[in-house]
């Protein structure tokens, strides 16, 4: 015997019923998104969204993206992974970014790499100075980084360390690695992709810094002129930009062969 639909489910007991149900849902959500820079054109803007307490978001940017993280409100936390688009097996790799440059510590003009010695984005600007490479995740933002990469068809195998911008952190004398907090509200943070990559990113509080996140910005806009820059003269950087652009060109001649 068939149970009677329940009130609150009876509009969408049938195909039409389902469908103004979820129309109407969407008309009631609030989208959120971030300030545009004043400083690029809209019509460069390829892709943006704010990303609150707690939430996480994915894309897939081409080559010559310039990304900007930014902490409107002083308190955000962007636990972010690169992984290549075409081959996602090659992914950021946070023990070389912080071995070949010779720093743990980022700011412009620091290569963010993978295993095979390439370039996955540089910072390009840093207004903040709060960043970390050492903790990796805390558990609810592997989680959050698990559900982004989901939605790119990763499993949970590819979800390598990440690294944080925003909350800082230093080695101590003795070794100890001490928070060191957020800078203002309206920091921001640039990168120049250099090869299509999935971005992921999750705005969860820091092992080290356990207090609560507040939104985060994302906008990203085409800026392949950025590539023909030099932003950083130290010969490690620049034979890992070599070995990228060797990379680059190996792939578009097979593309268009």
């Amino acid at each position: 015997m068939t149970e009677p639909s329940s009130p609150e489910h009876a509009g969408t007991a049938s195909t039409g019923g389902a469908r103004a149900h979820a129309r109407a849902q969407a008309a009631a959500a609030i989208l959120t998104r971030p300030d545009l820079p004043s400083d690029v054109a809209p019509a460069k803007i390829t892709w943006s969204q704010r990303i609150p307490s707690g939430g996480y978001a994915t894309v897939v940017l081409g080559r010559g993206t310039r990304v900007r993280l930014s902490d409107p409100a002083g308190s955000a936390c962007a636990h972010v992974l690169l992984l290549r688009a075409e081959a996602p097996w090659e992914r950021l790799n946070v023990a070389d970014t912080v071995k070949v440059p010779w720093q743990a510590y980022l700011s412009a003009g620091h290569p963010l790499l993978t295993d095979q010695g390439r370039v996955l984005a540089t910072v390009l600007a840093d207004g903040s100075g709060h960043h970390d490479t050492l903790c990796g995740p805390t558990p609810e933002a592997r989680g959050l980084l698990r559900l982004a990469g989901a939605k790119q068809g990763l499993a949970p195998r590819d979800i390598a360390p990440s690294v944080s911008f925003f909350r800082g952190v230093r080695v101590e004398p003795d070794g100890a690695l001490t928070a060191t907090g957020s800078a203002a509200a309206g920091s921001s943070v640039d990168l120049l992709v250099h090869l299509p990559a999935v971005l992921l990113v999750a705005n969860a509080a820091h092992p080290l810094d356990e207090r609560a996140t507040t939104e985060l910005d994302i906008v990203a806009w085409s800026a392949p002129e950025d590539l023909t820059a030099t932003h950083n003269s130290d010969p490690e950087y620049q034979r890992a930009v070599q070995n990228t652009e060797a990379a680059w060109t190996a792939l578009t001649m097979e593309a268009t062969a």
